[in-house]
C-alpha cells in the first residue's frame, strides 16, 4: 500500500493478518488524520486498493497522475468481501487472436472490476494459439487461417473474407501474462478445446482426426463435423500437449472443453485421468455430462444448464452471460448474435446456489480488434462484476445511476470504448454488408 505514499492527505497503515475477514476481504478505516486497511490476504489489500482509487475519482484511472498535491476522501469504514470465490470473464483468443498487449490490458481492466480469473479459450477449429515447442506444427500450420467468414447465418455467406488471419504465444509470452496476472490476483485458466473444435490442430496433424483426412483451419463459424478421434496415437499426443499446458499455467484448473462434439469420450476420460495425475483439476463445458463415467474432481462450466448434481459448477449461461450477444434489436447494433442481453439482463442474473462462482464470456468469431471486445463487454462486464462480488438483492435503476455517474468516467480515463447506455456512438455502427463486422480496425 505504500504506493499510496504522495497521493493521499493522510498516511495508509497496512495490517494483513485480520483473520476474522473472510478470504479477500478487507476493511478501510479513512478518518481524518489516517487511513487503515485490514485484509485478510494479500488480494484482500489489493482490492483495499482499488476501493481507494474509486473513492479518489476517475483520475485516479488514468495512466499518469493529472493533478498535484493530496487528494480528499469520504472519511468512514468500509468493510468489503467478495460473494463468489469465482469471478471470471472468458475471452476467446482463438476465434480472432488478441495480441499479447491486448491481453496485459484486459487482464488489467478484470482486476479493475475485482475479478479474479481469466479462462483464456486458446484452441479452436479457427485457430491454435499455443506454442509447444516439440509440436511446432501447432502453431507454423495451426495458429493461421486463409480469411474469416463474413457474417452469420441467415445474413452471411459461406464465402471468407480473404484476409488472412493468425497469431500465437510463445511459452515466454504466456508465462509473462500468468506472471502479470497473478500479480494482480488474476488466476489464468487455460482451454484446449477436445475434441470437437480441433480443426486447426487437425490441419496441423491430420491423423489426429477421426478419419485421418487432410483438413485446414477452418474459415468459418459454427459447430464443424471434423473432430479428434479417440485413438491411442491421440491420446498421447494430448497427453503432451497438456503436460506442457500445466507446465505453464500454474492454475489448479485445466478446462480441456468438450462441447459441441458426439464422440471423443475415451479421449476426454483420459485426458481428464492424466491432469488428475498431474495434480490439477480438469474442467470442462456441461456437454460432457453425457460421459457416464466422468472423474467426481470434474468441475462443469454450465453453458446450458442451471445446475448439475455431483460436480462442483460454474455458472455460464449463455442466456445472460455471454458477452457477444447483441444488446438491442436496433439495426444500428453491429452484429445480430444472439439472444439481446442487455446491461439490465446481466445484472439481474442470479447465480444458483452452491456453485462455485460464475464467469461471462467475450466469444470473439464477430469481435476483431480489442475495440470490439471493448464494445461488447463493457459495461455489461462491469454489472456482471457487481453481481459476483455483492449479494442480492439489487436495484438496476440506482446502479444504472451509479454506473452513469461514477462508473463510465472510470472506464472513460482507462480508455476503455465501451458500448454508451443509450446505444452505439456512429463509428461503432458504420454501414456494411448484413451481419458483418461493422468496427474492424483499418490495420
Amino acid at each position: 500500500m505504500t504506493g499510496f505514499d504522495g497521493l493521499l492527505p493522510r498516511p495508509v497503515r497496512l495490517a494483513r493478518t485480520d483473520a476474522v475477514l473472510p478470504p479477500e476481504g478487507y476493511r478501510l478505516m479513512i478518518t481524518p488524520d489516517s487511513v487503515h486497511v485490514d485484509a485478510a490476504d494479500d488480494a484482500g489489500a489489493f482490492y483495499a486498493e482499488q476501493t481507494l482509487r474509486q473513492l479518489r475519482g476517475p483520475d485516479a484511472f488514468r495512466a499518469a497522475a493529472l493533478h498535484s498535491g493530496p487528494t480528499p476522501l469520504p472519511c468512514g469504514v468500509v468493510e468489503d468481501y467478495p460473494r463468489f470465490a469465482w469471478r471470471g470473464c472468458l475471452l476467446d483468443v482463438a476465434r480472432h487472436f488478441m495480441p499479447k498487449a491486448a491481453v496485459l490490458r484486459f487482464i488489467d481492466l478484470l482486476a479493475v472490476h475485482k475479478l479474479n480469473v481469466l479462462h483464456l479459450h486458446l484452441t479452436d477449429d479457427q485457430g491454435w494459439r499455443l506454442e509447444v515447442p516439440e509440436l511446432p506444427l501447432l502453431t507454423s500450420v495451426g495458429a493461421w487461417r486463409a480469411g474469416s467468414w463474413v457474417g452469420r447465418p441467415p445474413d452471411g455467406t459461406v464465402e471468407h473474407d480473404g484476409r488472412p488471419h493468425g497469431g500465437y504465444y510463445t511459452t515466454t509470452d504466456l508465462r509473462e501474462i500468468v506472471a502479470y496476472a497473478a500479480a494482480r490476483h488474476v488466476t489464468v485458466v487455460p482451454e484446449v478445446d477436445i475434441p470437437g473444435h480441433s480443426r486447426a490442430a487437425i490441419a496441423a496433424y491430420p491423423a489426429l482426426g477421426v478419419d485421418g483426412a487432410p483438413s485446414s483451419v477452418w474459415t468459418r463459424w459454427g459447430i464443424s463435423e471434423t473432430v479428434l478421434s479417440d485413438a491411442e496415437s491421440t491420446i498421447e499426443f494430448y497427453r503432451r500437449v497438456f503436460s506442457h499446458v500445466v507446465d505453464v499455467f500454474p492454475a489448479k484448473v485445466i478446462c480441456l472443453g468438450g462441447d459441441e462434439a458426439s464422440g471423443g469420450r475415451r479421449l476426454v476420460t483420459e485426458i481428464a485421468a492424466h491432469l488428475i495425475r498431474l495434480g490439477r483439476r480438469p474442467m470442462g463445458w456441461d456437454d460432457l455430462l453425457a460421459i457416464d463415467d466422468l472423474p467426481p474432481e470434474m468441475i462443469i462450466g454450465c453453458w446450458r444448464s442451471a445446475a448439475v448434481s455431483g460436480h462442483d459448477v460454474i455458472a455460464c449461461p449463455e442466456r445472460y452471460l455471454y458477452l457477444d450477444h447483441r444488446q438491442s434489436d436496433h439495426p444500428d447494433e453491429p452484429i445480430p448474435v444472439g439472444y439481446v442481453t442487455t446491461v439490465a439482463d446481466v445484472y439481474g442474473y442470479e447465480p444458483p446456489p452452491g456453485a462455485l462462482g460464475a464467469q461471462a464470456a467475450v466469444w470473439t468469431e464477430h469481435l476483431d480488434s480489442p475495440r470490439s471486445v471493448d464494445y461488447a463487454a463493457f459495461p455489461r462486464l462491469a454489472a456482471f462484476a457487481e453481481v459476483v462480488w455483492s449479494p442480492a438483492p439489487r436495484d438496476y435503476p440506482e446502479f444504472e445511476t451509479r454506473l452513469a455517474v461514477h462508473h463510465l468516467p472510470r472506464l472513460d480515463a482507462l480508455g476503455v470504448e465501451y458500448r454508451p447506455l443509450t446505444g452505439p456512438h456512429p463509428w461503432q455502427t458504420r454501414p456494411g454488408v448484413p451481419g458483418r463486422p461493422r468496427y474492424r480496425d483499418s490495420s
